[in-house]
This record gives C-alpha cells, structure tokens and sequence, in this order.
C-alpha cells in the first residue's frame, strides 16, 4: 500500500493551492494530489472560452506547480475514505494512507427542478474540458441560445456567447433584476442597459417552467406564457457543494449541505480538513451560514487549511464576498454588503455615493468615470460594503475596500485615509472616489 503523509482530494483552485500552503509550511512532508481530470480548467474562466479566449484549450490550470513544488499528481478518482484506517481508495484499485487528509472536491452545477433539462443542448456548466469543448462546437453551430440565470455565471456567459457570430442570446432571471443577488438595483439597472445594448434579450421576473422539444431542446416555455425559441440552453443558476465522498465517509453536513468545519478548516474528523466549494461557510457579518462560492473564497480556506495541518496557526474569519465582472467595457465590482443586503440583516445603515473621472485632468487618455457606493453600520461608522462601476481599475479597488472591511474600518477611517495618486493612473486626489463617498456618508449622517 502507498503511503503518503498528505493526500489532497481535488486539484482545482482549492486543492492546488492547499498542497502548495502545505509544502510551504511542511518542507519535509510527502504531499500527494488526486485529480480526476486529466486536465484542470480554470474556473473563473470557463465564459470566456466562448468569447475571448475562443477555446476550452487556452483556460487550462498548468500542472508546472507540483513539480515546482514537489508534490505528487495523480490522474485518478477517490472513490471511498476510510477514517479509521486512515486511507483512500481510488478507481484504479490502489490504496493511500495518509497521515492527515483535505477534501477540496468542490462544486456541481445546481440543476432546477424544470422539466426537459435531459433534453439534447441543454448544458449545465461542468468544469470539464470535454463537456465545455462540446458546449463550444454546439453553440458554434447555434443561432438560438437562453441563458438561465441572470448571476454572474448567467450575464458572463451572455456577454461572451453574444461574441458567437450570428448567435441571438437571450437571458431569463426570476428576479426583478440580473445581478440582483450581488448589487443594489441602480447598478443592475447599469449593467442591464449594458447587456441590452450589446444585443442581449432579457427576461427579468420571468420563471422557466419546462424546457420543450422532440429530442433537441427547441424552446423555452415561461410562467407567463411566453416561448423563447432555442437551439442551445445554458443552466447557470449556481453551484452545489459536491459531497458525496464526505457524506458517505460519515463527516458532518451544515445547513447548506457542505463539510462542515471549523475556524482552522478542520472537519468533524481531527486528521481531515475541508476547504473550498464543498466546505460550509459563515458569514463575516454575523456569522450565519453563507451560500457564496467563489475562487477567491476557495483559495483563502485553502490557504488556511494547508497550514493547519500539524498545528493551528491561521483562523477563518468569515466570509466577507468580494466580486467583479466585466460586461462589455465596463466592471462592476462589490465586496461585503450591499445596502438592500445590509438592512435585510438588521442593520441601520447610511450610504454614500460618488463618481468622479480616473484619470486627472478629465482630458488625459483612458478616462472613465468611476463610481462608488459605500454601506456603513450608522451607529458604529464601520464599513459594511462597497459597490463599483467603471473601468479595470475598480476590480483591484474593491480589493483594497475588502480589507478595509476586514480591519473594520469606520468612515472617519476611509475619509481620512492617505492615497497614491497620478494623472494617468488615478482620480485626482481632490475628488478621490473612495474618501469622497465616506464624506458623502458623513453628511448623510449629520442629518
């Protein structure tokens, strides 16, 4: 039987990073990571394989990493865990011991309960090379395509697919708004008019309730009576933790049907740690159970488990959710709270808005409006949320509002904080989005 002192389940965005923490903080341990894809793609990716990239090939994880950091890879499935022998067993009939053990099997895509999602061309989002190549030679062929789910994997697909030459898109979302989940509604509204401009049709506040045709999907049937004619339907309504070799192995399932673990991502058995997708998560603001699953979330409980192996040294916070898209030339970006979010939680909040050009003077090349939306708790001043729109730089400024809600920072704190500025890189230092939106919330506040 082969023995290894680590053994890593998975080798997406969680996995990989895991081993790495736990070569880094344990330089004399055999790490060894199971993979069931002969290739990995790169989750965060996966849309734009349908526009930008123009091939599943070009999204690819490269596998340079574990030889960099001498860590064994092997091609193989687990298929049981065997907690009190301390071993897993894999498809190919080998055997591994292991002395501690992380599951970072991820996600499945969530499949409505909506009658014809069997049908031939209708697609969930597998991160799968062979399924996503195939999705790409369909759609290719395709003049009709509905996007279900106006979210990000929804409104990212639309964008890139409408880039398909000759290809109508056309999405549905439940709610009133796409995004909706993620921002307040003045920036859904922006980014609507966005999609909409860019030739995208959308069917907000529609509900599908079948999928229809022979053996291909043909159209799409909503509660309202209405008929979106289809040659290809995409399912991107989220994600589900993949737990079945946790479940069956006997470790403890929270309330939104992931591992659950503790603030060191250690699982209801000491030796096996959990990060990523399949792993239960709280809330950094009140410590509920969050639903969010996302890269940047997967590789920071990575990093904490990979680290904890043979010692506490790294705590989970909570998670904070920290986003951004790009739909056309324009992002759109929101860490913590929006303020729909925020009062349906409890919380009294004030807000403050500012938009102001990056570039200073307003003549330089590149400008852009930025726009800036900050939340805060009204009795406290402490940052709740920030909510952005304008060009690339907000998805590195939504970095740096996620940290300033991490140290709980209050207004006073981000009105008087110090910037780096440049006419060519930034706002001018006098109309600085970020500390111009807390002084907005401060005069709301004296009100």
């Amino acid at each position: 039987m082969k023995k290894s002192e680590v053994v890593v389940i998975g080798g997406s965005a969680a996995g990989l990073t895991s081993a790495i923490t736990a070569r880094r903080h344990y330089p004399d341990k055999k790490i060894t990571v199971i993979r069931k894809e002969e290739k990995a793609v790169i989750p965060c990716g996966i849309p734009y394989i349908f526009g930008t990239l123009g091939s599943p090939e070009k999204n690819i994880m490269g596998d340079d990493a574990y030889k960099k950091n001498k860590i064994e890879l092997l091609i193989d499935e687990v298929l049981e865990i065997d907690r009190k022998a301390k071993k897993v067993a894999l498809k190919s009939g080998e055997e591994i011991e292991y002395e501690k053990l992380i599951i970072a099997t991820g996600s499945l895509p969530m499949m409505p309960p909506i009658p014809g999602f069997e049908k031939e061309n209708v697609f969930p989002v597998y991160k799968s090379l062979p399924h996503l190549s195939k999705m790409l030679e369909v759609l290719k062929k395709s003049k009709r395509l509905v996007i279900i789910g106006g979210g990000f994997i929804g409104v990212e697909f639309a964008d890139e697919c409408k880039k398909i030459e000759g290809l109508e898109v056309s999405i549905v979302e439940i709610l009133p708004h796409c995004l909706q989940i993620a921002f307040d509604p003045e920036f859904c509204e922006e980014a609507e008019k966005i999609l909409e401009e860019r030739g995208i049709k959308l069917c907000t506040g529609e509900k599908v309730v079948s999928i229809d045709g022979l053996k291909n999907v043909e159209w799409v049937k909503l509660e309202s009576g209405r008929l979106l004619e289809a040659d290809v339907v995409i399912i991107g309504i989220g994600a589900v933790p993949n737990v079945e070799l946790a479940k069956k192995a006997g470790l403890r399932l929270g309330p939104t049907g992931a591992i659950v673990v503790d603030r060191f991502m250690r699982t209801s058995d000491e030796n096996i740690f959990a990060c990523g997708d399949c792993a239960e998560k709280v809330s950094f603001f009140g410590g509920r159970p969050s639903a969010l699953r996302l890269a940047s979330i997967a590789t920071a409980e990575a990093r904490i488990a990979g680290a904890n192996l043979y010692g506490n040294k790294r705590e989970y916070i909570g998670t904070i959710g920290v986003f951004s898209t790009f739909i056309g030339d324009t992002a759109f970006a929101v860490a913590g709270l929006t303020e729909e979010n925020a009062k349906r939680q409890g919380y009294d909040v004030i807000t403050g808005t500012f938009e102001a050009p990056n570039r200073h003077p307003g003549a330089m090349p590149g400008m852009r409006p930025i726009k800036v939306k900050l939340i805060f708790e009204r009795r406290t001043g402490a940052l709740l949320g920030g909510i952005f729109m304008g060009d690339k730089a907000v998805g590195e400024l939504v970095n740096a509002i996620s940290a300033c809600i991490h140290y709980r920072m209050t207004i006073d704190d981000i009105a008087s904080f110090q910037m780096g500025t440049h006419p060519a890189l930034t706002a001018s230092p006098v109309v600085y989005p970020l500390v111009n939106a807390a002084e907005m919330a401060l005069l709301q506040a004296k009100k």
